[in-house]
């Protein structure tokens, strides 16, 4: 394995949701609390700063070129010529202290995200449960997977798209459910990762072509690989950032493995320590990930 490297010296204050368009060529990703949508482009080294006036929960393209987003308050699409967002649904606008977070689109053109309980800062609240885990249709219509949730975060589906992984980061674990991929449909939850303790907390996930789960460790300084049948670990990337939020696999081989930092609740002495913290990196791994999946709707 090569070593980490930085590729983007954004100093992002939650840098999140890296996804890689490998029709375009360009990573799309995050800072949800510097409310910015980036648009990096690894030919050019060019990273470009979409602001979105509000807090960013994740990025993901749709078929039509346009880009679905979540922010604080619903679903949006991203017009990338004129930079302007359009509200798409709301499906909690009834909860004033959640705000949306983590998500991705699945096989069958589906845009799922998460919500969170926020306090005034926009961190977790209290580690109340009051988010969930939507899911929006081609047709924009939004039904609810997963109610009774904390921190709504990491999300994945297995190479034959028969298992949905999730992450509710207080849980300390990744939960696996049977997917229905016709209808989005989730049962049998049970826990198939538990996470260390000491190493942080489980933030965003990606899956390899291996069906092996790539986690975050947010204030543990690492990117870890998990055997999902067994809930081993097996190898782990040490990050020069305390916060690793999130990884996505990206290049022509999808072998260049994305990495996601945040500069947020991190102190004097440990930026100090980590001044590329809040930055994009990239490790070329040996086992390739899944290209990404585009939204189908209309937007």
């Amino acid at each position: 394995m090569e070593s980490v490297e930085l590729v983007v010296a954004q100093r992002a204050v939650l840098g999140e949701g890296p996804f890689w368009d490998w029709k375009r060529k360009l990573l799309y990703w995050i800072d949800g609390f510097g409310c910015k949508v980036f648009v990096f482009d690894p030919e050019t080294g060019k990273n470009r700063a979409i602001d979105a006036g509000t807090y960013v929960g994740c990025v993901a393209p749709a078929q039509n070129g346009n880009l679905v987003v979540s922010l604080q308050d619903g679903f949006y699409s991203l017009n990338l010529e004129t930079e302007t967002f359009t509200l798409l649904a709301n499906p909690e606008k009834a909860i004033e202290r959640n705000r949306f977070n983590d998500g991705k689109v699945d096989h069958s053109g589906r845009f799922w995200s998460g919500s969170m309980s926020m306090d005034e800062n926009g961190g977790v609240c209290d580690f109340e449960p009051t988010g969930a885990l939507y899911r929006m249709n081609p047709d924009l219509t939004v039904s609810k997977a997963v109610d009774g949730v904390t921190l709504s975060n990491g999300l994945a589906w297995s190479p034959d798209d028969s298992t949905f992984y999730y992450i509710d980061t207080p849980t300390m674990r990744v939960d696996a459910f049977d997917y229905e991929s016709g209808s989005g449909a989730l049962s049998n939850r049970r826990a198939v990762v538990n996470f260390p303790a000491g190493e942080g907390v489980p933030d965003g996930m990606a899956v390899d072509e291996d069906g092996m789960l790539w986690i975050g460790h947010y204030a543990g300084g690492r990117i870890s690989r998990w055997n999902p049948a067994s809930g081993d670990k097996l190898e782990e990337i040490i990050v020069p950032a305390k916060n690793v939020t999130c990884c996505a696999f990206g290049g022509d081989e999808l072998r260049d493995l994305y990495i996601t930092t945040a500069r947020v609740q991190t102190t004097e002495e440990e930026l100090r320590r980590f001044p590329e913290a809040g930055g994009l990196f990239r490790v070329r791994v040996k086992t390739g990930g899944l290209p990404g999946n585009y939204f189908a709707g209309d937007i």
